[in-house]
């Protein structure tokens, strides 16, 4: 029975080595053409605006990682409160992509292997990330689907009983 346990799971690693989708910069690039507004850049290092955000893209073929970010707002202005809530939200509602902090700044950032990253993927990583990073502050969502048990759910109770909106968190310049 463990033999026949051993060469199912090699047989499955296999298969799934021999079916990988063998994504690279070349085809990355044309993807995110056709999905984004605008994309200016070099290959490994793309510079994106979509849906009035901006994001880059880079990647690391000869190590096999790429990730999509969108630069949200700086540290120094956030509360512990809201920090606390971009933590939880990294478990609850932002599914594929993370709320992370580089040098000041919060972002949406979507992190996976490269070679392994099918079309879908990119589709639903480039929207996650706009979307995490709009609804920074409110629902803290990457898509509609939130996994409860968290502070999001009086955070969306507060957001339906509201009736004038809320002040607005003040934005990063365009360019970092």
């Amino acid at each position: 029975m463990f033999k026949f346990l051993l060469i199912s799971i090699f047989s499955a690693l296999s298969l799934t080595s021999i079916l990988g989708q063998n994504m690279n910069n070349n085809k990355l690039e044309k993807l995110l053409t056709k999905k984004v507004d605008s994309i200016n850049g070099y290959t490994g290092y793309w510079e994106i605006i979509h849906e009035d955000r901006q994001l880059l893209c880079i990647t690391d073929e000869k190590h096999n990682r790429m990730r999509i970010i969108s630069p949200i707002i700086k540290t120094e202005v956030l509360s512990k409160e809201l920090l606390l809530d971009a933590l939880t939200a990294n478990f609850h509602a932002a599914l594929d992509v993370r709320y992370a902090e580089s040098n000041g700044v919060i972002w949406s950032a979507f992190i996976h292997p490269l070679k392994e990253l099918s079309d879908v993927e990119v589709d639903s990583a480039v929207d996650q990330v706009v979307n995490a990073a709009k609804n920074f502050g409110t629902t803290f969502s990457s898509t509609e689907m939130i996994f409860g048990g968290s502070n999001q759910e009086n955070i969306n109770e507060e957001i339906q009983e509201e009736e004038t909106p809320k002040e607005e968190l003040p934005v990063l310049d365009k360019k970092l």
